[in-house]
C-alpha cells in the first residue's frame, strides 16, 4: 500500500473563507481511497500565492522535500498540479526534483506526472507555463482594474497624503462598501506650498525642513512630528501637481487636486537628485545653503578637476598702537593640492570673496541681459531645440526596442529546443534571459512613450519654457534684494559649474535651461 502526503493550497483569504481547502481535502481523500492508498500527512497553505511566492520561501514545500529525502512517503497528491506552484521557470523543476527522489506526483484531476522521456518533460513545462499564464492574466485583470480607476481619476485606496483628506464619494463597490474620494485640505495645502518653496528658493534640506516645521508646531495627519522621510515623500509625490499615480500608471491632469506647479515640482526633483548620495554625476546644487560662501558643490579646480571646498581662516592685522585685531575670512581650497591627495599644478587656495564677487558680477550681467531679451524670440529658439532633442531620442529608442523584440523571439524559440535536449542552454537560463530582456524592453518602451507624450503635448512643453523664462526674469528683478541663502540657490540653479585657475581666472558654465535664452 502506497504512503501518501497531500498538499492543499489557496492563494487568497477569500478562498479560505469559501472553504476551498476542505473541498481539496475531500477530493484527495476520496481519490486515495479509490486507489487503495493511505494518507499519512496533510499539508495546508492558506493565503500563499503559487505565482508570487517561490518554493524556497514556502515552508510546506521545504518540509515535503525533507520528508522525501528521508523516504517517509511514496506519493505526493494534490487536487490540481498548480497547487504545487504556478512559476513557469521554477515549479516544473520542483516536480522533477520529487520524481528524481522516488516520489510519484499525482493530481486528482490530471493523473500522474511522469518524467520518462523528453515528451513528459515538455508536457511538465507546458502545464506550469499555462498555469503561470493564467496567474498573469488574473494579476493583469486586477492591475487593469486599478489602472483604469487611476486613469479615470478615481482614488484607489489607502491613506490620503499630507495636503489632502478623504471624503465619502457617494458610490459603493460590489460588496456594498462605500468608496472614498480624495480632496485638497486647504490648511495643509498651504504648508505643502511652503515646503516646496523653501526647498526650491532657499535650499532647505529635508532634515532642516522637518526641524523648521516641528519648531513651528506643525504636525502630520496623525499628530506626529515631521521626519526627514516625511518631507522627502511630500517632495516626491506628483499628486500635488494634479496627477494620480498607481502601479506605474499616471492619470490625466486633475485640476481639483492641483497644489504645486509642475515646473516647481520638477525643480524640487532636480534638487533632490543632486543632493542624493547615489548621484555620482557632478553636482551643481549645494547640500546646504547655511554657509557664508556663494558657491558650494559646483566649484572645481580648473587644473585637476577636483571639487573645491570652502574653509575659514583668520587674517591678523597690527594697529599703529601695537595692538592686533583678527578677521575671519573664507577661502576655497583644492584638496588635491592643499592635502596632497592627487596631482595638481594649480593654487592650493583662493580667497572666497574675490571669486564670489566675480561670479556675482557675472550673474548680474546675465540677469540684466534677460531683461532685454524679447520673450517670444527666446521661447521660440529654446522650444525648437527641445523638440529636436526629443525626436533624436525617439529614433534611438525605436531602434533599441526593435532589437530587443528580436532577442525575445530568438530566446523563446530556443526554450523549445532546450526542452528537447537540442540546445546548449538550460531552460532556466533561457527563462532568466527572457525575463531580463523583457524588463529592459519594458523600460525602453516606457521611455519611448514618455518621449512621444512630450512631442504630442507641445503646448505643455511651451509652458515649461515659459516657466523658465518667467523665473529667470523674476530672479533678475529680485536678485539684489535677496538673502544670501536665496542668492546661493539662484546661483546653484543658474550655474552648472565654476572652474577656477591660477590668477583667479574663472570659467562659468551656465545651466542649459537658462543659457540658451542668452545666446540669441
Amino acid at each position: 500500500m502506497k504512503r501518501v502526503y497531500c498538499l492543499y493550497r489557496v492563494s487568497t483569504k477569500g478562498q479560505v473563507d469559501k472553504d476551498d481547502i476542505p473541498m481539496q481535502k475531500t477530493s484527495c481523500r476520496e481519490f486515495a481511497e479509490r486507489n487503495g492508498w493511505t494518507i499519512l500527512k496533510e499539508f495546508q497553505e492558506k493565503g500563499v500565492s503559487g505565482f508570487k511566492v517561490s518554493a524556497s520561501d514556502r515552508d510546506a514545500i521545504q518540509d515535503l522535500k525533507a520528508a522525501a529525502e528521508k523516504k517517509e512517503f511514496d506519493v505526493l497528491l494534490v487536487f490540481m498540479f498548480d497547487r504545487i506552484g504556478r512559476i513557469d521557470d521554477e515549479t516544473p523543476f520542483v516536480v522533477e526534483w520529487f520524481i528524481k527522489h522516488g516520489i510519484e506526483i499525482w493530481s486528482v484531476n490530471e493523473g500522474e506526472q511522469r518524467m520518462d522521456n523528453h515528451v513528459d518533460k515538455l508536457m511538465n513545462y507546458i502545464r506550469f507555463w499555462q498555469a503561470n499564464g493564467e496567474s498573469q492574466k488574473t494579476s493583469a485583470r486586477v492591475k487593469t482594474r486599478l489602472n483604469q480607476m487611476t486613469l479615470d481619476g478615481k482614488f484607489t485606496g489607502g491613506v490620503a497624503p499630507f495636503g489632502y483628506k478623504l471624503i465619502k464619494s457617494g458610490e459603493v463597490n460590489k460588496k456594498g462598501k462605500e468608496l472614498m474620494d480624495i480632496v485638497v485640505d486647504d490648511d495643509e495645502a498651504t504648508i505643502v506650498k511652503m515646503i516646496f518653496n523653501m526647498t526650491v528658493k532657499e535650499g532647505y534640506g529635508s532634515y532642516r525642513m522637518a526641524d523648521y516645521l516641528n519648531s513651528h508646531g506643525i504636525r502630520t495627519h496623525n499628530n506626529s512630528k515631521f521626519q526627514c522621510n516625511t518631507v522627502n515623500r511630500i517632495l516626491k509625490n506628483k499628486l500635488y501637481c494634479g496627477y494620480m499615480i498607481s502601479g506605474g500608471v499616471e492619470s490625466p491632469y486633475i485640476e481639483r487636486l492641483h497644489i504645486i506647479d509642475e515646473n516647481v515640482y520638477e525643480q524640487a526633483q532636480f534638487i533632490l537628485s543632486q543632493r542624493s548620495n547615489k548621484n555620482e554625476e557632478k553636482k551643481q546644487i549645494a547640500r546646504t545653503t547655511k554657509g557664508s560662501t556663494l558657491l558650494s558643490g559646483n566649484i572645481y579646480c580648473a587644473h585637476c578637476g577636483q571639487k573645491m571646498v570652502s574653509t575659514s581662516y583668520i587674517d591678523r592685522y597690527d594697529r599703529a598702537d601695537g595692538s592686533q585685531y583678527r578677521v575671519r575670512r573664507q577661502r576655497y581650497i583644492c584638496t588635491n593640492k592643499a592635502m596632497k591627495r592627487g596631482a595638481c599644478d594649480g593654487q592650493s587656495a583662493y580667497v572666497a570673496h574675490r571669486i564670489d564677487g566675480a561670479v556675482l558680477a557675472t550673474l548680474r550681467d546675465y540677469l540684466a541681459k534677460i531683461k532685454s531679451t524679447p520673450k517670444d524670440i527666446a521661447l521660440e529658439k529654446r522650444y525648437k531645440s527641445e523638440i529636436s532633442e526629443h525626436r533624436r531620442k525617439q529614433t534611438k529608442l525605436e531602434k533599441e526596442i526593435e532589437k530587443l523584440k528580436r532577442q525575445v523571439v530568438e530566446l523563446s524559440a530556443e526554450i523549445g529546443r532546450s526542452l528537447l535536449g537540442e540546445s546548449r542552454f538550460t531552460p532556466d537560463i533561457l527563462s532568466t534571459s527572457i525575463d531580463n530582456t523583457n524588463d529592459l524592453l519594458h523600460k525602453k518602451e516606457t521611455e519611448l512613450n514618455d518621449i512621444k507624450f512630450k512631442l504630442a503635448n507641445q503646448q505643455n512643453a511651451m509652458g515649461k519654457l515659459d516657466f523658465y523664462y518667467s523665473q529667470f526674469r523674476t530672479w533678475a528683478d529680485e536678485f539684489d534684494n535677496s538673502t544670501m541663502e536665496q542668492k546661493k540657490m539662484i546661483a546653484c540653479q543658474l550655474i552648472k559649474e565654476v572652474k577656477v585657475a591660477r590668477g583667479y581666472e574663472l570659467e562659468i558654465i551656465f545651466d542649459l535651461n537658462y543659457e540658451q535664452f542668452l545666446s540669441l
